[in-house]
């Protein structure tokens, strides 16, 4: 990432107006205001600045006014006991605000495990989970979520799982590049290859692998939260790579914990000088399509 003077930096950069089509935002955080508050302290001290310190109402209403049609409404549980409460707090936005397709989460291995998924994925209808390997500390391969893979394939929902090296902290309390990258994954995608599974930030620092792997796959997808803006470190994926993967990509945006404006990912994609149906299969068509929204994405990518 970039110098602490630079993070700042960004903070002032000018919020970006709607361009005058509709998106899907594959990656958005919904919490309560409490949980928000924590996680917003944790990023003053180990990460970086936030710019939208929004409540979930709020957040969805400045989408709402950036054309975004459709939000994937996340949150992850680090501590046994809290997903049940988590999940039932994003379908009451879900409710209220119908443009949210609520998604659930679990900490594997807790003790109420299968019956939290459960109740996640049925009784509460959310499309899938969300799970985040570095807040939760295991690997994409640990076998306490083989349960939760299996559950989610069986029901053709869709798992949200934080598993690349990137971005990673110390502050985690271990080595989360040891445990994650695009070798568990693959072999996640090897046992269960009817697993809809969506990896964020394109993989970050291990892009080129995940694409391979995504073409090569039937079922992996990849959103670009924070991994197309330029805060982050390293290179990003061109126009030839991003218009041969356009069938496995989703704009995702990794909101409101951005230290940018949100268009920021949106601009780079319309101006990037795509053909017009990759542009809307990643916009909104891949998207739509896992949840059973639209068509069905399209599993072929070059």
């Amino acid at each position: 990432m970039l110098s602490a003077s630079d993070r700042v930096r960004w903070l002032d950069e000018p919020e970006r107006p709607p361009r005058g089509r509709p998106v899907v935002d594959a990656h958005v955080h919904l919490f309560p205001p409490r949980v928000f508050a924590a996680i917003w302290r944790w990023f003053d001290q180990h990460a970086w600045p936030v710019r939208y310190r929004y409540e979930s109402e709020r957040i969805v209403e400045y989408l709402e006014g950036q054309q975004v049609e459709r939000v994937f409404g996340l949150h992850y549980s680090h501590v046994p006991g809290m997903a049940r409460a988590l999940n039932h707090y994003v379908s009451e936005i879900a409710r209220r605000a119908p443009r949210v397709v609520p998604f659930g989460t679990v900490l594997p291995g807790e003790p109420e495990a299968a019956a939290v998924v459960a109740e996640s994925l049925d009784e509460l209808g959310h499309a899938g989970l969300k799970l985040h390997c570095h807040v939760q500390k295991m690997a994409p391969d640990d076998e306490r979520l083989f349960p939760v893979y299996e559950a989610v394939a069986r029901r053709g929902k869709v798992i949200v799982m934080h598993a690349g090296r990137e971005p990673s902290s110390p502050a985690y309390g271990f080595d989360s590049r040891r445990l994650c990258g695009v070798e568990p994954v693959a072999r996640v995608v090897e046992r269960y290859p009817e697993l809809k599974l969506v990896v964020p930030h394109l993989g970050a620092d291990e892009w080129p692998a995940f694409f391979d792997l995504a073409r090569a796959s039937r079922n992996l997808y990849l959103d670009t939260a924070m991994a197309v803006g330029g805060y982050l470190e390293g290179d990003r994926p061109g126009r030839p790579q991003v218009a041969a993967l356009a069938p496995r990509l989703l704009f995702g945006s990794d909101f409101p914990n951005l230290p940018y404006a949100w268009g920021r990912e949106r601009d780079w994609l319309l101006d990037l000088g795509l053909a017009e149906h990759e542009l809307e299969a990643i916009l909104r068509g891949n998207a739509l399509g896992l949840v059973g929204l639209g068509a069905p994405a399209t599993p072929r990518a070059r």
